[in-house]
C-alpha cells in the first residue's frame, strides 16, 4: 500500500517512514519543507493527487514552551492541520493515523490515564492538540488517535540526548523529580502504529514504552548506561526550575495503554530496555 507520512522530518516520522518501507510499503515521506499541514490547499492536493491507502498524521508543533508565546501559529499547525488532513482523508477514502499528546490531561489524577478519561489541557500545546484530536475523529470515518509521551529516538533534540551530553561533562545536573510519565522510543511507537494500521483499528489509543518513572529517574538510568555518575543527577520540583517554565506540565501524565491491552495488541517493550537501546546506538 502507499503511505503518506506527514512530519517526516522529526523524531516519529523518520522511524515511521523506516518501518513502512521495511514493510514492503511505498512510502511518500512529507516533512514540513515539503508540506505545510497549516496550508489547506497544499494539504488537499497533496493527498488528492496522491491518493494514499493510509496517512500517518506526525506533524505536530512539539515546542511546548514556545506555544505558549505563539498560539496562532500552534492553533494554525496542531489544530486546522488535523482538520485539513481529515477532511482530505474523508473525500479520497484515505484510512487516517495521527498522533497526540499526554498533554491533554492536567495530571491532576493519581492514577493513570486511560482512553476514556475526560482531557482537560492545562497549556497552549496541550489545548491545541487535544482540539486537533476532535477535529480528526469527527471528520475521517474510522480514524486512530495514538496518545504518547515522552518521546526519544535517534533523529532530532530530545531528553536522553541532553542528558548523553550532560553525562559526558561534569558537575551536578538538577532534573525533576515531581513529574511522572513514560519514556516512549520512537522506533518502537512506530512499529506499534504499524500494527493500529495494518489492522484498520479505529478510535483513540494510549501507546507508550511500558513502566513509569520521573524526568530524574530517567535521567540516571541514562546516566547509569552512559558509564557515568549518576550521583550527579540532583532531584528537586517543578518548582525550582531556573528559568520557569512558560508552559505548565502535568504532574502525572502516564497513560495506561488499555485500549491495546483489551484489544489484544502488543505492547510496546519495558522502556529500560529500549533506553538500553538508544543509548547504545547513538553512542555507537
Amino acid at each position: 500500500m502507499q503511505v503518506l507520512v506527514t512530519g517526516a522530518a522529526g523524531q516519529l516520522g523518520t522511524e515511521a517512514a523506516a518501518v513502512f518501507a521495511g514493510a514492503g510499503h511505498d512510502v511518500v515521506a512529507a516533512g514540513h519543507d515539503r508540506l505545510d499541514v497549516g496550508d489547506r490547499d497544499a494539504v488537499l492536493g497533496a493527498i488528492t493527487s496522491l491518493r494514499p491507502d493510509v496517512v500517518l498524521h506526525a506533524a505536530a508543533w512539539t515546542a511546548v514552551d514556545a506555544c505558549e508565546a505563539d498560539p496562532d501559529r500552534a492553533w494554525r499547525v496542531n489544530a486546522l492541520g488535523c482538520r485539513y488532513v481529515a477532511d482530505a482523508c474523508r473525500r479520497t477514502g484515505a484510512h487516517l493515523c495521527a498522533v497526540s499528546t499526554d498533554y491533554v490531561f492536567d495530571g491532576a489524577q493519581p492514577e493513570p490515564y486511560t482512553e476514556w478519561d475526560r482531557p482537560n489541557p492545562q497549556c497552549v500545546y496541550g489545548r491545541s492538540k487535544e482540539a486537533g484530536e476532535r477535529e480528526l475523529l469527527a471528520l475521517a470515518p474510522g480514524a486512530a488517535v495514538v496518545r504518547t509521551s515522552w518521546l526519544a529516538g535517534a533523529t532530532g533534540a530530545n531528553f536522553v540526548k541532553t542528558m548523553l551530553r550532560l553525562a559526558a561533562g561534569d558537575g551536578v545536573v538538577p532534573v525533576v523529580d515531581d513529574q511522572h510519565g513514560c519514556p516512549t522510543f520512537a522506533r518502537d511507537l512506530a512499529e506499534g502504529i504499524g500494527r493500529i494500521v495494518a489492522a484498520r483499528l479505529p478510535g483513540l489509543f494510549h501507546m507508550t514504552n511500558q513502566g513509569a518513572t520521573t524526568w530524574w529517574g530517567l535521567a540516571r538510568a541514562t546516566f547509569v548506561l552512559a558509564g557515568a555518575d549518576e550521583d550527579r543527577v540532583v532531584p528537586i520540583s517543578t518548582d525550582q526550575l531556573t528559568p520557569p517554565r512558560p508552559a505548565r506540565r502535568p504532574a502525572n501524565s502516564v497513560l495506561d495503554n488499555t485500549a491495546l491491552r483489551l484489544a489484544g495488541l502488543p505492547l510496546l517493550a519495558d522502556h529500560r530496555d529500549a533506553l538500553a537501546r538508544l543509548v547504545k546506538e547513538l553512542q555507537g
